[in-house]
């Protein structure tokens, strides 16, 4: 766990919504804000994107987003999605990382957040509390799973990445990127590595599955998605996501389809 915490400075100042759930479209965006106490976001079903100054995390309904108090970010939904909103006080939040972070969701902690955002009323005092305590148990034990695309700084690799975000599927090599950002092939390279913390293979994988996960909430077919996000054949592309979410694309839809929060 990181020892510094870098807060982003957000467009207004930060403050708290109490926890609870709700259907969101398809397609919503919640502009930037901030929390003064911790938010654990859960898309029960559907997809979720949050984004902050360090890049974007995504979580289908087998993971968990948690922002640290003081973090601007925005969230984008992506099928119909049943969002759980949880706030973790302030003085629990140290036993959470001080960092943005993607969590699997075991069994216990999907059922202890959907009682903790649902609007059955406490039966015995002090119940609440004492589920949020296993909740965040949960988390303390749980893997990060971290569906994170880190943005660079750099002006000639966000030229390059921004060719990626724009068309995911473009076919461009790296020495392609280099020559449209102003920049060798080698230098990009070293940048993804630097900046990035990982290759540009990696990287635009991720963008890729990124825009997967969001064509596949929404009912596209593994063949048609396959071939919109830029994998030559549905082979390659199932072994892909398979091993950056998981599951398979047809498990994932699966559980999309058998979710007990599915409408």
């Amino acid at each position: 766990m990181p020892k510094s915490r870098h807060p982003s400075s957000g467009p207004s100042e930060p403050q708290d919504v109490p926890s609870g759930a709700g259907w969101i479209p398809h397609g919503y965006t919640m502009a930037p804000h901030a929390h003064v106490a911790g938010q654990l976001v859960y898309a029960a079903a559907g997809t979720l994107a949050t984004t902050t100054g360090r890049g974007t995390w995504v979580a289908p309904a087998n993971r968990v987003t948690w922002t640290p108090p003081g973090f601007a970010h925005s969230h984008h939904f992506y099928g119909r999605t049943d969002a759980r909103l949880l706030t973790i006080p302030v003085d629990l939040c140290g036993q959470l990382p001080e960092h943005p972070s993607v969590f699997a969701v075991s069994p216990l902690l999907r059922e202890a957040v959907l009682a903790l955002t649902g609007d059955r009323p406490e039966r015995r005092p002090g119940a609440h509390q004492r589920l949020l305590a296993v909740a965040i148990d949960e988390l303390s034990d749980a893997p990060e799973q971290s569906l994170h695309l880190p943005e660079p700084k750099d002006d000639r690799l966000r030229a390059a990445t921004g060719l990626l975000h724009a068309d995911p599927a473009r076919p461009a090599t790296l020495a392609d990127l280099g020559r449209a950002a102003g920049a060798s092939e080698r230098t990009l390279s070293r940048l993804f590595h630097t900046e990035l913390g990982m290759s540009f293979h990696r990287w635009r994988t991720i963008l890729r599955i990124h825009h997967a996960l969001a064509h596949l909430t929404s009912g596209m077919s593994v063949t048609d998605t396959a071939m919109a996000c830029g994998w030559s054949n549905p082979s390659s592309f199932i072994d892909a996501f398979h091993d950056v979410v998981g599951q398979t694309p047809g498990s994932y839809q699966a559980d999309l389809r058998h979710s007990p929060a599915a409408p």
